[in-house]
C-alpha cells in the first residue's frame, strides 16, 4: 500500500519521533487499519458531557423564569427565557477561538480536561440560581470556560484513518445530538422533584428549596466521571522538540504525503472552510431557536396555541428522540454519507425539515394518544434531520484544513456558531412571546408564524449549500 510505503520511508529517515504523542497516533493508524473503537468511545463520552448542560434547562426554563418573578405578564416569560438560553452561547462565542489556539499550541487534552472541570463547577452553580442574574452569569461562565467541542472535533478526525473520519464525525454528532436530547429529558423528569415525587423529596429538602438543582447536579456528577475518561485520552498533537514545542512540519506518518502537497494558508482566506462555517452557522441558528421554541411551545397553555405539557411530558418526547437519533447515526448515517456525500445529505435534510415544521401548529389540535404518538414521531425525525445536516458540515470543515490548523479552524467555527446560537434563543424567545399575543391575526396566526419563520431560516441555509457559495475542500488535504 502507498501509505505503508510512506510510513516505512519516514521510519528509515528517522522522521518518526518516539516521544511525540502525535506520531504515536499516526503510527497506531498506520499499523491498525480497523475502526478505533476505544478512542471513539472516549470521544463520544466526552462530547456527551459537553452537550448535556447546553439544553437541559429548556424544559424547566419557563417555570424557572416564572419563579424568579421577573416577568410582569405570562406572555413575557419567553423574553427572559431567551436571555438565559443565550448566555451560554454568547460566552462560548467570545472564547472558542482562544481555546482552539490553546489546543493547537499545548494540545487537545489540556483544553478538554479544563472544560470538563468547568462543567462540574458552573453547571452545579446554575442549579442553585435564586434569581435571573445569577442564572445568566453562571450560564455565561459555563459557556466561556467550556471549550470542549472544537478540540474534540479536531481530535475525532485525528484518531481515525481517513476512511473512518465520517464515522468519527458521526460519533461526535450522535453524542452531541443525544446530549441535546437527553439533557432536556433529564431536566424535564427531574426538575421540581418535590412537586413530582413528594414521597421522596420534601418541600423543605435541598431539592425542594432549589427545585432545578437535581438535573444539574446529576449532570455534574456524570462530568466528574468523565474527568477520569479524559485522563485516558491519548494526545494527538505533534510535539517534536525536547521542551514540548509543537511541531509544524509535515512529518506525521499517515498525513505526510498529503500535507507536503498542501501549503498552509490563512484560515480566513480558506473559502471551503469559511463557506462551510457560514452554512453551518445558519443551520445552527435554526436548531437553537427550534430547541428554545419547541420547549416553550410545548409547555405553554392551549389557549395560546401550546400543548399544555408538563416538564415530564417534554422530557418523555425528547428521550424518545434521543433513542431514534442514536440508532440512525450509528447504523444509517455512515452508509447514507458514503452513498450521497455530506453536501447532498445536508440538502436532503433541509428540504425534509420544511414540511415537517409546517405541520407542528396543527398538532396542537390533537389530544391524548394521537398527540403523543405524532409529536414523538415528528420530534425524532426533526432531530435526525438536524444532526444529518451538521454532521455533513463537520466533515467539510475538517477536510478543509491540515492537522496543524484544525484546532484553530474549529475554534473559528465554534465562535461563529456560538454567536449564531446565542442569537437563536434570544430571538426565538422574543418571537415566541410576540406570536403568543397574535392568536387572532389573519396572516399566520399565533404559532403558525413562529414555525413559518423557522422554515425561512432553513430555506436560507438550503440555498447556501449550492455553488457558487459553498466550495468543496481539496481531497488532498488531510
Amino acid at each position: 500500500m502507498a501509505e505503508n510505503g510512506i510510513g516505512e520511508s519516514l521510519l528509515k529517515k528517522n522522521k518518526y519521533h518516539e516521544d511525540c504523542p502525535g506520531c504515536k497516533i499516526e503510527h497506531f493508524k498506520e499499523t491498525n487499519t480497523g475502526v478505533p473503537f476505544k478512542h471513539l468511545l472516549y470521544v463520544g463520552i466526552v462530547v456527551l458531557c459537553a452537550a448535556l448542560p447546553i439544553s437541559s434547562l429548556f424544559p424547566f426554563l419557563y417555570f424557572m423564569i416564572r419563579d424568579f418573578h421577573i416577568a410582569k405578564r405570562e406572555e413575557d416569560i419567553g423574553y427572559y427565557a431567551g436571555y438565559v438560553g443565550s448566555a451560554f452561547m454568547f460566552g462560548r462565542a467570545l472564547t472558542s477561538v482562544l481555546w482552539g489556539m490553546i489546543a493547537d499550541r499545548y494540545g487537545r487534552k489540556p483544553v478538554i480536561m479544563f472544560g470538563t472541570i468547568s462543567v462540574v463547577i458552573f453547571n452545579t452553580l446554575f442549579g442553585f440560581s435564586t434569581n435571573f442574574w445569577m442564572a445568566v452569569s453562571t450560564r455565561f461562565l459555563l459557556g466561556s470556560l467550556c471549550g470542549i467541542l472544537g478540540p474534540m472535533r479536531a481530535y475525532a478526525s485525528e484518531v481515525c484513518r481517513k476512511e473512518y473520519q465520517a464515522l468519527g464525525m458521526s460519533i461526535i454528532s450522535t453524542s452531541w445530538g443525544i446530549g441535546l436530547v437527553i439533557g432536556p429529558a433529564l431536566g424535564g423528569f427531574l426538575a421540581q422533584p418535590a412537586e413530582k415525587y413528594p414521597n421522596i423529596f420534601s418541600t423543605d429538602s435541598l431539592f425542594g428549596r432549589f427545585p432545578y438543582l437535581l438535573p444539574c447536579l446529576l449532570i455534574s456528577i456524570f462530568s466528574v466521571g468523565v474527568i477520569a475518561v479524559c485522563c485516558l485520552l491519548p494526545e494527538t498533537l505533534h510535539s517534536h522538540g525536547g521542551n514540548g514545542e509543537v511541531c509544524n512540519d509535515s512529518v506525521a506518518l499517515g498525513a505526510a504525503a498529503f500535507e507536503s502537497n498542501s501549503p498552509r494558508k490563512s484560515l480566513l482566506k480558506n473559502w471551503p472552510l469559511i463557506s462551510s462555517i457560514i452554512v453551518y452557522c445558519v443551520f445552527q441558528l435554526h436548531d437553537m431557536a427550534y430547541a428554545e421554541i419547541f420547549s416553550l411551545w410545548a409547555v405553554s397553555p392551549r389557549k395560546n396555541g401550546g400543548l399544555s405539557f408538563s416538564t415530564a411530558d417534554v422530557g418523555e418526547v425528547l428521550a424518545f428522540s434521543g433513542l431514534g437519533l442514536l440508532l440512525f447515526q450509528l447504523f444509517i448515517y455512515p452508509l447514507v454519507e458514503r452513498s450521497f456525500g455530506p453536501v447532498m445529505v445536508s440538502r436532503i435534510g433541509a428540504v425534509l425539515t420544511i414540511p415537517l415544521l409546517s405541520s407542528y401548529p396543527f398538532l396542537a389540535m390533537l389530544k391524548g394518544l394521537a398527540l403523543m404518538l405524532l409529536i414523538n414521531c415528528a420530534s425524532i425525525v426533526k432531530n435526525v434531520l438536524a444532526v444529518s445536516i451538521t454532521t455533513g458540515l463537520f466533515l467539510l470543515q475538517n477536510r478543509s484544513v491540515t492537522q496543524q490548523q484544525r484546532g484553530a479552524a474549529n475554534g473559528i467555527s465554534m465562535s461563529a456558531m456560538s454567536l449564531f446560537k446565542a442569537i437563536g434563543p434570544a430571538a426565538g424567545g422574543s418571537l415566541f412571546s410576540w406570536t403568543q399575543k397574535r392568536q387572532d391575526a389573519f396572516f399566520f396566526p399565533g404559532d403558525q408564524m413562529i414555525f413559518f419563520l423557522l422554515n425561512m431560516i432553513e430555506v436560507i441555509g438550503l440555498l447556501l449549500t449550492f455553488k457558487p457559495f459553498l466550495a468543496l475542500p481539496d481531497d488532498n488535504i488531510s
